[in-house]
């Protein structure tokens, strides 16, 4: 049975910086590509970002890039976002997503973790 769990969510101010964690278990970890993507209150899951099992290809949405890094460790069958100078609308739900190819769309992953929650204050 597949299983992403995600932590370090919580409460920032603007500016501010988290670090998100998400563990995999059930599946060949080093195989699967890694996305990270979010839900805001009244809007559509959207790409965040995307990294290639081995490590050596990302992607981000245009409005993190510059600010958000995801790389994994692929011994701890773990991928990490971390998220810098937070903004008011990167408040969100922030999933992370397993699938065979580093895609930026929903429909690409398989596997899909339960959230955690992304608040950024002003």
């Amino acid at each position: 049975q597949v299983q992403l769990v995600e932590s370090g969510g919580g409460l920032v101010q603007a500016g501010g910086s988290l670090r998100l964690s998400c563990a995999a278990s059930g599946l060949t970890f080093s195989t699967y590509a890694m996305g990270w993507f979010r839900q805001a209150p009244g809007k559509e899951r959207e790409f965040v970002a995307t990294i290639f099992w081995s490590g050596d290809y990302t992607s981000y949405t245009d409005s993190v890039k510059g600010r958000f890094i995801i790389s994994r460790d692929n011994a701890r069958n773990t991928v990490f976002l971390q998220m810098n100078s937070l903004k008011l609308e990167d408040t969100a739900v922030y999933y992370c997503a397993a699938g065979r190819r580093a895609g930026l769309r929903l429909n690409e992953y398989d596997y899909w973790g339960q959230g955690t929650q992304v608040t950024v204050s002003s």
